[in-house]
């Protein structure tokens, strides 16, 4: 199991390093003890959360009323919860 996330019942605690104004959204890999994510939304507005948020459900395959920011709202650190999903968050990591 990886340091970066957690699963405690139905509930996915996930570890992230965001890296806003990316070309598109995608998984670059881990980063220390955090998954890195590249993000296509600038961090304006708080558009970049909302679309982190839209993004982390599409991967869980979870509406996003069950993907929740727990910290690092302002920050490139962040801790996402994901309610409700089977996908095993190691499986985000596979070679491409």
């Amino acid at each position: 199991m990886g340091l970066w996330y957690r699963r405690n019942g139905e509930v996915i605690t996930l570890t992230l390093h965001v890296q806003p104004g990316a070309k598109r959204s995608e998984i670059a890999g881990l980063h220390g003890e955090a998954l890195k994510i590249r993000l296509a939304a600038p961090p304006i507005d708080g558009r970049a959360n909302e679309a982190l948020l839209k993004y982390v459900g599409g991967l869980f395959d979870v509406p996003l009323r069950q993907v929740e920011l727990k910290q690092g709202g302002q920050s490139r650190h962040k801790v996402v919860a994901i309610t409700g999903s089977w996908v095993a968050p190691e499986s985000l990591l596979t070679d491409k």
